[in-house]
């Protein structure tokens, strides 16, 4: 069986020792790192943190040769087992790569463990030996040999398996809830000594309890046990989804402390992110593009359905926390309002559908710089409004998404599916096609028909008056101390026209100094050009502004449950609300 010793080489230089063992193998056996751990879509190239590699088969040394950027091949004699070791470096927080020092260790297969090509689809194992006499071990890896704290050996059905698991170490909190006869573990490293660690597994007992609900009714889940592990920062947040356990990251403040019962904004981001990555489990992870039928680990791996994926996981993770009882209407509306502001806001809606944005992830929403608010849209906060859309038009008529999510399940028996198959559930659940309504919200780009939809179910659009920054088209970062930097400059807007560039220091506006971009207003007239002084690789420029009337300027949204809409409008949010 290939087998995997992931053991610590130098926990101060933050190192690894990986042994692949390989028994039996090829003539020419060829050894690869992935390029990419799927789920977040960029080329990272691991193999650049691999060093010190040799390769023996028994006592005979065998030359490695090394093929290309992540790949190496060994000239082998006979069948004794091959066996590679290589220094692994880790030192990235993330929840993508892998990460190692003196109180904690992480990792990722996708960083560590060569892909024996060939033999993917054999059983793998992983032993972690040499671990601090302290630390514990948190995987959702079915367990061959492990003592109480989880040092051992695990097993993996093959290559993908091995690498969707992800392993925790270190000295962390642990707790645990069952749902449907289905073990959950929370574990949380780095956390403060006031962290409420029960009111978290509380609050994610019950959203695993709502998905559940949601996908199986009281049916158990496709999974025999799930891993939560979370780790707390001073700055970060993020999520990576896998088939029986989500990595997560958060910045340590915004979890629950002891003593205190209120919910803040933060925490309920925290709690969001829980639902989302959970609810990855079946959407993304089972449910899947049919281009993901077999993940290519040497190069990108396109599709056009992460819409799909991300987008209506992104808008089932915050109306789940509402279902669960841990918001209210007023806060779920806050949520939803804040979605619909982020795609409202970005003139690049306007450009890319939703559908190519997602073909276009690996080098745009990955690889985001100052324009990218001018190409292109969020398949994440798009995708989610697309959901809404689609929901809102069932449920004013026939069924809901709800209904087309667990009729995907079914009918593909957890499995791959392609947009014919959300075009054809969506038709039959609404007893007439819809193949119209995906075609605009899915591949055009005209903005989506919410406020009339949200009517529907006695939901108020409310219409905000804009900011300064809304006004003049730009992003800035701002303070009494920095003054103000331009960080994008939105396209057809106020700035752009006068001249203005990002990275540009806005100084003075009418002879008078600003640290503010509110400051403005008061100096600047409506329809009559001004003098904006500005600083730009160290020159100081004079440019002519002119500020658009409030009136002429899309402004934000807030939303809110309309008391005295229609009873049958009325009925529609609250079935909407509480599924």
């Amino acid at each position: 069986m290939i087998t995997y010793r992931i053991a610590i080489a130098d926990a101060h230089a933050h190192l690894f020792r990986v042994t692949v063992t390989v028994p039996q193998p090829a003539a020419l056996q060829r050894l690869s790192l992935p390029v990419w751990i799927p789920g977040s879509y960029l080329v990272r190239e691991f193999a650049r943190h691999l060093s010190s590699m040799q390769a023996k088969q028994g006592a005979r040394t065998v030359a490695l040769e090394q093929i290309d950027k992540t790949t190496w091949q060994a000239p082998c004699d006979g069948r004794t087992a091959l066996s590679v070791s290589y220094l692994a470096y880790a030192f990235d927080s993330s929840v993508r790569t892998a990460f190692l020092d003196a109180r904690r260790g992480f990792f990722n297969g996708t960083s560590l463990c060569l892909r024996v090509e060939g033999r993917e689809d054999e059983p793998h194992r992983m032993e972690l030996a040499g671990l601090p006499r302290d630390w514990r071990v948190a995987t959702a890896m079915s367990p061959l040999d492990i003592d109480d704290a989880g040092r051992g050996i695990y097993e993996a059905a093959g290559y993908d398996e091995l690498v969707d698991h992800p392993v925790e170490l270190g000295a962390f909190w642990r707790g645990s809830f069952k749902v449907q006869g289905v073990t959950h573990e929370l574990v949380v490293a780095g956390a403060l000594p006031d962290f409420d660690g029960d009111r978290l597994l509380a609050d994610a007992e019950r959203i695993c309890e709502a998905a559940i609900q949601f996908w199986h009714d009281r049916k158990k889940p496709p999974f025999e046990r799930y891993v939560f592990m979370l780790n707390a920062v001073d700055e970060g947040y993020g999520g990576l989804e896998h088939r029986a356990s989500t990595a997560l990251i958060a910045a340590r403040r915004d979890l629950p402390q002891q003593g205190k019962s209120e919910t803040p904004d933060a925490y309920v981001t925290l709690l969001g992110l829980i639902s989302h990555e959970y609810f990855h489990t079946w959407n993304v992870k089972r449910l899947k593009p049919r281009d993901f039928g077999r993940y290519d680990y040497t190069r990108e791996n396109y599709t056009q359905l992460l819409w799909f994926f991300e987008g209506f996981t992104s808008y089932y993770d915050d109306l789940l926390l509402r279902r669960a009882g841990l918001i209210d209407d007023a806060r779920y509306f806050k949520l939803l309002a804040k979605t619909v502001n982020g795609v409202l806001g970005v003139p690049g809606r306007k450009v890319q559908s939703v559908a190519q944005a997602s073909f276009d992830a690996w080098v745009k929403y990955y690889r985001s710089d100052e324009n990218t608010p001018n190409l292109t849209v969020s398949y994440y906060t798009k995708g989610a409004l697309v959901a809404l859309a689609l929901d809102l038009t069932l449920r004013s008529q026939k069924g809901s998404l709800d209904e087309v999510m667990r009729l995907l399940w079914t009918r593909s028996g957890g499995g791959p599916i392609a947009e014919d198959d959300i075009r054809e559930a969506l038709g039959e659940v609404a007893g007439r096609s819809m193949a119209d309504e995906l075609q605009a919200f899915v591949h055009g780009t005209d903005d989506l028909p919410l406020p009339a939809l949200l009517e529907r179910v006695g939901v108020q659009w409310q219409a905000q008056p804009p900011t300064m920054a809304q006004r003049l088209g730009v992003r800035v970062s701002e303070s009494p101390l920095t003054g103000v930097k331009v960080s994008n400059v939105l396209r057809d807007g106020a700035a752009e026209r006068a001249g203005v560039s990002t990275g540009d220091e806005l100084l003075a506006v009418e002879d008078w100094r600003i640290r503010r971009l509110d400051d403005a207003a008061r100096l600047l007239k409506p329809g009559v050009a001004g003098r904006l002084l500005m600083s730009r690789d160290q020159r100081v420029l004079t440019l002519p502004l002119t500020l658009p009337k409030e009136e002429d300027t899309p402004g934000t949204v807030a939303l809110a449950a309309d008391a005295k809409a229609p009873r049958a409008a009325q009925a529609l949010r609250k079935a909407w609300l509480s599924g």
